[in-house]
């Protein structure tokens, strides 16, 4: 729910940024202040479902994060990317073995402890690619394709820290870290303000991780989760974007 709502406010903002631009003193009319070649930063917002072998894993994932990308005066560009993921449905349970019959876990003082499962993961890449711009402007259809490093581990967490079975490097016999070489495509919308003042994008992002085990043992299956995986995500990524343009005489505004 609150990833939802994340989400919606993101967009709002998007939304209330290029409202602003209608009303007349920001000078619609005036000429066009973002061309040529710019630097940029951007922070990003995203959700993605789960396909392939992490959807046994994992559920429906969030992420933020942000990047840097250079682009030409006739809109090519290229940059790198990271995205840290999260999440709170996990399906599979690396404690299964510390459990009572009745699926509790006694910690040190006896008890019965509070543990939960999270889903944690990171991307990191690089990409290229094109705004393809409507006719006088510099917003259109924004299209990249990237590689780069998918990582993803299940997060235990310990409300009392009663545990020690999960502390130290202990916790690396149940957190399952999986990783891997990653494939990124993107398709949406992209603006970047006549004025500058209105910069964003928005659209659906793809993942292809060709990842495997990081560990060498795993605790409740007694062995190394061995074999090739692919892990798919699909979902959509808004950014809201800080450009700094390069005049012709060198200066760098923004």
């Amino acid at each position: 729910m609150r990833l939802r709502s994340g989400l919606v406010l993101f967009l709002f903002a998007f939304g209330a940024s290029g409202f602003a631009q209608k009303f007349p003193e920001h000078g619609d009319a005036a000429e066009p202040r973002n061309k040529g070649k710019l630097i940029s930063l951007h922070f990003s917002l995203g959700a993605h479902l789960p396909g392939g072998d992490i959807a046994s894993r994992f559920g429906m994932s969030g992420a933020f994060g942000g990047g840097v990308e250079f682009m030409t005066d006739n809109s090519f560009f290229a940059g790198a990317d990271v995205q840290a993921v999260y999440g709170g449905n996990v399906k599979e349970d690396p404690l299964a073995s510390l459990r009572t019959p009745d699926g509790y876990i006694i910690g040190n003082d006896r008890a019965i402890a509070s543990v939960a499962l999270r889903e944690r993961g990171i991307y990191y890449g690089g990409s290229v690619g094109k705004l393809f711009p409507m006719k006088g402007t510099r917003r259109g259809v924004r299209a990249s394709v990237g590689a780069g490093w998918l990582q993803h581990r299940i997060k235990v967490q310990d409300n009392r820290s009663v545990l020690t079975q999960i502390t130290g490097d202990y916790i690396k016999g149940y957190d399952r870290l999986t990783g891997g070489f990653t494939l990124n495509q993107f398709i949406g919308w992209q603006q970047l303000g006549d004025q500058r003042r209105s910069n964003w994008f928005i659209g659906l992002e793809l993942m292809q991780g060709f990842t495997e085990t990081r560990r060498d043992w795993d605790f409740h299956e007694k062995k190394k989760l061995s074999g090739r995986r692919l892990d798919l995500l699909v979902g959509i990524k808004a950014a809201w974007t800080l450009p700094f343009y390069q005049t012709p005489g060198g200066e760098i505004v923004y």
